[in-house]
């Protein structure tokens, strides 16, 4: 007998209409990426360009949103407007549970709105509100806007919004959800943006009963006490990951400057110590979720206009303070707040954002662009160039600007920079830790380090085994799309092992999908494999640049024939699920 099914509510923008729909399988499709993974399958069109109206952008949760310990995130599926494949990222905040109290498992959208609007979402409430006077406006100012249009609904309710990168559809533009969090890779505030849609309003004003039964109790508890006392999410609350800034400098692994270099002195002005001991202003927590890992730092600035201060809250953690900081070879802390800043009000990608001015700082030196490209002049470490580059970017003042915002690469194509462009099926994340984390991001599913721990694994193997390494990758992405289902922020991975997961869920009432939630996570590996395959990604036409060849790390070079043959045998495993 098939399980209950989801719960969907599917917007039609164009149309102006939503409507109620049952779709799929809890006990197959599990939620959160299974249930975006199936839907994006039932409902776009892998042969229509990412843009075009009819494709879905869809929010999933799980069946665990609300009812455990960091239990927090929502999954976006969408295809990319970056590569034109399936794409997936993860958001904390307070959306999941606004979808849970507002009875959502799903929101699908599709159509496009004939004005730019904001969707407002609730219980018994659906309303498509006219804001074209949002138009160009930025993330902050949308966002204090939408507040006074929506006064109901606070402290249940969860915002996303587009700034000008949004509206100009860069390519790895992102959806900001409830200020310090962020549906950040591969474009889904282009996705939103080409629908004319500046905002979406989620109201969860309805109140569920807890679950029944005598376990749930001892259940929560056991995982509460693990999260907040074992230790195991010291790290996150204490300096963040932050905290590996030093560590990844020591062992020569951490980008500088596009990557001409893995270690730089100077990080000393940059660590997580350094932003806690100066800039440290409070630490937050996505709804549901007892650490706190958000850190809020103050960037105070004179204006020699009049004399006076402004002071404002920029959130940070490891990666941006990489890709908007040591990336652009910048040694001040409150520098690298202030590009975020910037960074964070076009609403773009940081870390798409970071690596592209990375690598045109770099082309700039070499003189493959100049000003009539830039604009304003790039060097290295200076933080009032970056800033206005940001404004040039979100708002592709000009072709350089425009093809910069499509992707690194495909600028790099156009000026004769592939070489140095610092590509890994999207622009890098902060980990040259060797062969096994480049290949994992280049070829994983989401381009993300968090695909599988490819970075952890070059750090404890020095063997060059390939096959051992693969197996590894593929085997941790299944076990990892078991937790971004149900959905868990991936940080406690360790809390929530398949043991915890099964008795977490048979104390809901879900002894089923604990029963099948190994082979379900397995066919969802591969269906997500899928959607990204026939949207036409070819693994074995992955390339690496040749930076990452050149860069020294704590191992030496990169070997050239070694990741071949990961690459390849990469490849290999990918043809074999999709296939089976």
């Amino acid at each position: 007998m098939p399980a209950e099914p989801f719960r969907v509510l599917m917007v039609d923008l164009t149309r102006g209409r939503g409507e109620y729909i049952n779709f799929g399988d809890k006990n197959e499709h599990l939620g959160g990426s299974g249930l975006a993974a199936a839907l994006f399958a039932a409902y776009a069109d892998v042969s229509a360009p990412a843009l075009a109206p009819e494709q879905p952008l869809i929010f999933a949760i799980g069946p665990l949103t609300g009812c455990y310990p960091l239990m927090s995130k929502t999954v976006c599926a969408f295809k990319s407007p970056y590569n034109e494949q399936y794409a997936e990222s993860h958001a904390g905040g307070r959306l999941a549970l606004s979808l849970r109290f507002a009875g959502i498992d799903a929101l699908v959208i599709r159509g496009r709105s004939p004005v730019l609007s904001a969707l407002a979402v609730g219980i018994r409430r659906l309303d498509f509100v006219d804001v074209h006077f949002l138009r160009g406006f930025d993330v902050f100012t949308t966002g204090k806007q939408l507040r006074k249009l929506h006064r109901s609904g606070a402290g249940h309710r969860s915002t996303l919004r587009i700034g000008p990168a949004g509206e100009n559809q860069v390519a790895y533009a992102c959806i900001n959800v409830d200020t310090y969090r962020h549906f950040g890779r591969l474009g889904s505030g282009a996705v939103m943006g080409a629908k004319n849609l500046k905002a979406i309003v989620i109201d969860g004003g309805k109140s569920l009963p807890a679950p029944a039964g005598k376990d749930y109790p001892d259940v929560f508890k056991a995982i509460y006490d693990q999260v907040v006392d074992s230790g195991m999410m010291k790290k996150y609350h204490d300096l963040g990951t932050p905290e590996n800034l030093l560590a990844l400098n020591e062992l020569s692994a951490l980008p500088w400057k596009n990557l001409q270099s893995t270690k730089e002195a100077a990080i000393e002005n940059v660590s997580g110590e350094a932003f806690a001991r100066d800039l440290l202003l409070r630490k937050a927590a996505c709804a549901g979720c007892p650490v706190g890992c958000i850190h809020v730092g103050l960037l105070r600035e004179k204006y020699a206009a009049n004399n006076d201060y402004l002071y404002r809250q920029v959130s940070y953690d490891y990666e941006p303070l990489f890709a908007d900081g040591t990336m652009l070879g910048i040694t001040s802390a409150s520098g690298i707040l202030a590009v975020m800043d910037e960074i964070e009000r076009q609403g773009v990608d940081c870390m798409s954002a970071g690596v592209a001015l990375a690598w045109a700082t770099e082309a700039a030196q070499k003189g493959a662009i100049g000003l009539a490209e830039t604009i304003v002049p790039l060097a290295f470490d200076d933080v009032a160039g970056y800033r206005e580059a940001v404004r040039h970017l979100g708002n592709r003042t000009n072709e350089f600007y425009r093809l910069l915002g499509q992707g690194t690469m495909v600028a790099a194509a156009q000026y004769k920079g592939e070489d140095y462009a610092c590509v890994l099926g999207q622009e890098m994340s902060g980990y040259a830790t060797g062969e096994v984390f480049y290949i994992s991001q280049a070829m994983g599913v989401r381009h993300s380090h968090l695909d599988s721990g490819g970075y952890s694994y070059d750090q404890k193997h020095t063997d060059k085994d390939a096959v051992k390494a693969i197996d590894f990758l593929v085997a941790d992405e299944a076990d990892r799309v078991a937790l971004t289902s149900m959905v868990s922020c991936l940080f406690a991975r360790n809390v929530y092992t398949p043991e915890t997961l099964g008795r977490a869920l048979s104390a809901m009432g879900l002894s089923g999908m604990a029963e099948n939630l190994g082979k379900a996570a397995r066919n969802i590996q591969k269906l997500r494999w899928k959607n990204k395959i026939d949207c036409g990604f070819k693994p074995r036409e992955v390339k690496i640049p040749k930076r990452f060849y050149e860069v020294t790390n704590w191992k030496g070079q990169a070997d050239p024939a070694y990741l071949e043959e990961l690459k390849t045998y990469y490849a290999s495993r990918i043809e074999a699920l999709v296939s089976a």
